[in-house]
């Protein structure tokens, strides 16, 4: 039971723990971000495409 108890308060690693959660929320903001951006983008490119095609 010592053992369990020492091993549930101890604290070394948990900033690299920490770390790893940070940059996966960060990780999952930027897909959802740069989902959303993506479809304008592309709308932008459909629209230059049309106004540059030759008749």
């Amino acid at each position: 039971m010592k053992k369990l108890l020492d091993f549930l308060s101890d604290s070394t690693g948990a900033t690299a723990v920490e770390y790893g959660i940070l940059a996966g929320l960060i990780s999952a903001a930027l897909i959802v971000g740069l989902g959303g951006f993506g479809g304008a983008l592309q709308n932008t490119f459909n629209t230059l495409s049309v106004a540059i095609a030759p008749n």
